[in-house]
């Protein structure tokens, strides 16, 4: 049976925070959330990364491993993981229809999210897994994945203004949700957060006697490697570091700090499973380099979700890296998010933007976009396009341009570069369009 069809009649309840549902949906199912350990994922931006690095390194060190994040890109099997390998089609759809089958019909019907989480927890357990990575959909604690009192590990990536129209109007309140995550004397792993948020964040872990970890960044070293320093004062890491932005020394020192939390409480993780673990990470769509073909050539693209502000500024530091002359942007937005915030971070003088709607989901109109993109930038162009294949066709088309070939780059010749952006959800509809 089609995913899409099981799946779908439960996009009607929408997002509706809570526990009372999830928590009766695997109370029929047996429990199977507490027969898994697993560490919990939370924050902003970041956790999908943070969520790579944990799972790709786990598997090295020969565990068991389930992996829950969300959204997908193409398709539903990407959201579970087992030993990086998403879920079989068939044995997705065996285990949503026994979600399904113990929904009680007198009962508020779960939603959308809670089906496909509660599916992930009964997957794990039936495939015995020896650790699970669980990401946060929305929040933290509300979150259909918030049902377990003994993570091993709960990481806070980052806190930025997002999703505030259900987790409250400031940092301070979103900061809140996150930290709800945080149980009773488990270890906490902390990015870097604002000053309001960080003070949330340690006042809770305190509060519930949680040994807290507040992470810096890695080091940079040369040719795509980082040195990590331990948290608990052993000698420091070394490892490459195949994802592209700054920001990722960030991510991956929250990742390492956890497996050496998890290494404390007597799970076997070696040097050697980090390192190759680390070098064989893979987080599709987020700062990811391919190709477009347009006229028989074939052009370098880069694709990023950049789908709100703090993302955003993530992106432009990483393009300002590479030292660029001028971006060809090839941007949609959903509705709901921050649209003028994403444009001050991205856009500056003389880049050109080519907008088009996200399919199949709630747009921004790209007129409306254009017309606020041209009061917030002095832009060379902004075009807008009803579909994406035109867009980007139009943004390698002008002959002017010598666009930017990365395994060439040199700093002394900055070229042009054409970069997609602006929505996972458009991002996931680029990779799944046929070659």
């Amino acid at each position: 049976m089609n995913i899409d069809a099981i799946i779908k009649p439960f996009q009607r309840f929408g997002v509706h925070l809570g526990l009372q549902r999830i928590h009766k949906l695997l109370e029929n199912l047996g429990n199977p959330h507490l027969q898994v350990p697993f560490i919990h994922v939370a924050g902003t931006n970041g956790k999908g990364s943070v969520c790579a690095y944990l799972s790709s390194v786990l598997t090295e060190a020969g565990y068991r491993t389930g992996r829950y994040t969300s959204p997908h890109l193409v398709d539903w099997t990407e959201r579970i993981t087992l030993n990086q390998e998403p879920i079989s089609k068939r044995d997705l759809s065996s285990v949503i229809l026994q979600v399904q089958a113990k929904i009680d019909p007198n009962e508020e019907s779960p939603t959308q999210f809670e089906v496909i989480t509660a599916a992930a927890w009964l997957y794990f357990a039936q495939q015995n897994v020896d650790i699970a990575i669980i990401e946060v959909g929305l929040g933290g604690r509300l979150d259909a994945t918030n049902v377990s009192s003994q993570p091993l590990v709960s990481i806070i990536t980052s806190i930025s203004r997002e999703h505030w129209q259900q987790l409250g109007p400031t940092v301070a309140d979103i900061a809140r949700e996150k930290a709800g995550i945080i149980k009773a004397g488990c270890p906490v792993v902390v990015g870097q957060l604002p000053f309001d948020a960080k003070e949330v964040v340690l006042k809770r872990a305190q509060k519930l006697d949680c040994p807290t970890y507040v992470l810096q960044p890695a080091l940079q070293l040369h040719e795509g490697w980082a040195q990590y320093s331990s948290i608990f004062e052993s000698k420091p890491i070394k490892y490459p570091l195949p994802l592209a932005g700054q920001i990722q020394l960030f991510n991956s020192a929250l990742a390492l700090a956890a497996l050496e939390i998890l290494q404390k409480q007597g799970w076997q993780i070696t040097e050697g499973a980090i390192i190759q673990g680390m070098a064989l990470t893979k987080w599709p769509g987020r700062m990811q380099w391919t190709q477009w073909q347009y006229n028989n050539t074939t052009y370098k693209l880069l694709l990023d979700g950049a789908h709100n502000p703090a993302a955003a500024v993530v992106l432009r530091n990483y393009i300002d890296s590479l030292n660029v002359k001028s971006v060809s942007w090839v941007m949609g937005m959903l509705s709901t998010k921050e649209h003028d915030e994403v444009f001050k971070a991205l856009l500056r003088p003389n880049d050109l933007l080519y907008i088009v709607p996200v399919p199949d989901h709630s747009s921004a109109q790209p007129e409306e976009l254009a017309q606020l993109a041209n009061q917030i930038c002095p832009l060379k162009s902004c075009q807008t396009y009803t579909n994406l294949q035109s867009a980007l066709n139009a943004a390698f088309a002008l002959p002017e341009l010598n666009y930017f070939d990365f395994d060439n780059f040199t700093d002394k010749a900055p070229k042009d570069l054409v970069v997609l952006c602006g929505s996972l959800y458009l991002i996931g509809y680029f990779l799944g369009m046929p070659e």
